[in-house]
Parts: structure tokens; sequence; C-alpha cells
């Protein structure tokens, strides 16, 4: 029988622990970890997004800044504010919202956050770093998509994972994870994306499916071969006149169709969705214990 991936349950657990460990590093004399957020300009998404990264800070037990700039903002100014982080004993993490302003390259931006504070983990060092296996701050999503498959003992080894999507955030991370001499690895891997032409037959030799293509509901049943695993990554808002909010959340995949093959598979929303919050504050408690870049 199908089995729906309780990512809401599982991140809900992972916070418990974290905030533990924050209290007890607290009582030992250590200051809590310290997250930066940069916002720049005012984008609905966006501003959801980092609202909620702080309120996690709050339940956590985490001290959180949050840096709003006008969407004029120089590039200059802004990656001045980013150096003054990075020289910030006092901060440990830092993420850059995205998108950012035409005007701001947002590489550049990403190459100026030191690796020891990236806690978002694009920085190419960190990148890097995570693809010849070394320890490293992995992207906040791929990173609650092992913990999902590690949670629920997901067996990967030896099994063709087809990951459905390239971005550098998920698409391009997932495929070298699952890759990986690793318990959450040891796939046999198929990178796609939206010009592989014959796409549907790639993904119905998949025993594991991650979507991650930024298209609602576009693996469907077709795509699925019976009993295999379906992680959704895609969260898009479709517009929806019953909803009170006037949209939907929709995933990648069309889980009505696919649920009944499937042999385990991710919701939208409380599927991927929640661990990836999760994911960074487990990056900034790395960063604070100084577990992968040691503390001056």
């Amino acid at each position: 029988m199908s089995q729906i991936i309780d990512g809401k349950m599982v991140a809900e657990s992972m916070k418990a622990s974290i905030a533990k460990e924050v209290q007890e590093l607290v009582a030992s004399g250590k200051r809590a970890p310290h997250l930066v957020a940069i916002l720049v300009g005012n984008n609905g998404a966006s501003e959801t997004y980092v609202a909620n990264k702080v309120k996690s800070c709050e339940e956590l037990g985490f001290a959180s800044t949050l840096l709003r700039f006008d969407p004029s903002i120089s590039e200059a100014e802004l990656l001045q504010a980013v150096i003054e982080v990075n020289n910030n004993p006092e901060m440990d993490g830092l993420i850059v919202q995205l998108p950012l302003p035409n005007h701001i390259n947002p590489d550049r931006v990403m190459e100026t956050i030191h690796p020891s504070k990236d806690v978002d983990g694009f920085h190419p060092i960190n990148i890097g770093r995570m693809a010849k296996g070394l320890p490293a701050y992995i992207s906040a999503t791929p990173q609650g998509v092992l913990d999902l498959l590690a949670y629920y003992k997901i067996e990967t080894a030896g099994k063709h994972c087809v990951v459905v999507g390239r971005s550098q955030i998920v698409g391009l991370p997932m495929s070298i994870l699952m890759q990986r001499n690793h318990p959450q690895g040891n796939c046999t891997v198929t990178l796609t994306h939206s010009r592989t032409a014959n796409l549907e037959e790639m993904c119905q030799q998949a025993d594991i499916i991650i979507a991650a293509l930024g298209k609602p509901e576009f693996i469907t049943a077709a795509h699925v071969k019976p009993g295999a695993v379906v992680i959704d990554v895609g969260l898009t808002r479709v517009e929806d006149a019953s909803k009170k909010s006037g949209f939907a959340l929709k995933g990648d995949v069309d889980f009505d169709s696919v649920f009944p093959i499937c042999s385990y598979i991710t919701p939208v929303p409380k599927g991927v969705g929640p661990m990836t919050i999760v994911s960074l504050m487990k990056n900034t408690l790395l960063a604070a214990k100084g577990v992968i870049y040691p503390k001056n």
C-alpha cells in the first residue's frame, strides 16, 4: 500500500531535537546560534519565506537578525553588507533571500558570503566539498529529502534514481548526493530536465523519482512504475477561486493519479517544504558549533 511521507511530522521531531541542543549549549555558558537574513525589496513570497525562517529561529532559541534593503540598493552596497556579516564573529550563518533585483548578480553575492557562514550551501566551495564527499553545508532542500529517506528507512543502495530538474539549488546537488557512497545514496542516478527527449520513458525506469522541475502536476501516473518512491520538491502557487487566499499550492506531481501506484510519496504541502527550514536551522547550529569550519 502507498504511504504518505509526513514531512511536517518529521520536521517537528527534528526541531524538538535542535531546540534541546540549543538549550544545552546556552546552559553550558555558550551563546545561542545566530542566523542573519538579508531581504532586498518586497517580494511577497520572499517576505513569507523569511518570516518563516525568523519564526523558526524564535521557536528553537536561535538569535536572528533581519537586514532589509530597498530594491534600489547597489550591488556594491549589498556586497559590503555581506562582508560586514562575514566579519562579525557573533553572527554564525547568513542567507540572502532570492530572487534579487535584476541589476544585482546573485552569483557574485553568493560567492561573497564566507563559506563558513553559507548555511544555504550555495557557495562554490561548499558545493565542491559536497561533490567530493567532504564535510560541507548541504543545500537545505536536498538535505531535507535525505532526512526524509533516512527517517522512513527507504532503501536507496543499488536503486535507480531519476532526478527531474537541474537547478543549482535542488536538482544538481540532489543528483550528486544520491550517487555518493552514503546510507542515503549509492544510487545509479539519471539527471533529467525540461529538454530531455524521452523523459516519460526515463521516469518509468526509476525506483526513486525526485521531481524538482517547477511545473505543477507535471509528473503523472504515466511516468511512474508501480512501487516507485516519489519525492515532490515542487511548490507553485496556482490560481484557485475556491480558496480564501485565491490560490492553491501545487507540487510537480499529480498526487491523485500517482498515489495509488507508488510505495511512498511526499504530499504538497507538508512534505519536503517543512524539512527545508529545519535543514537551514541544522546548518546554522553546525556553524555555531564550528563543526564543519572550526571557529578561530
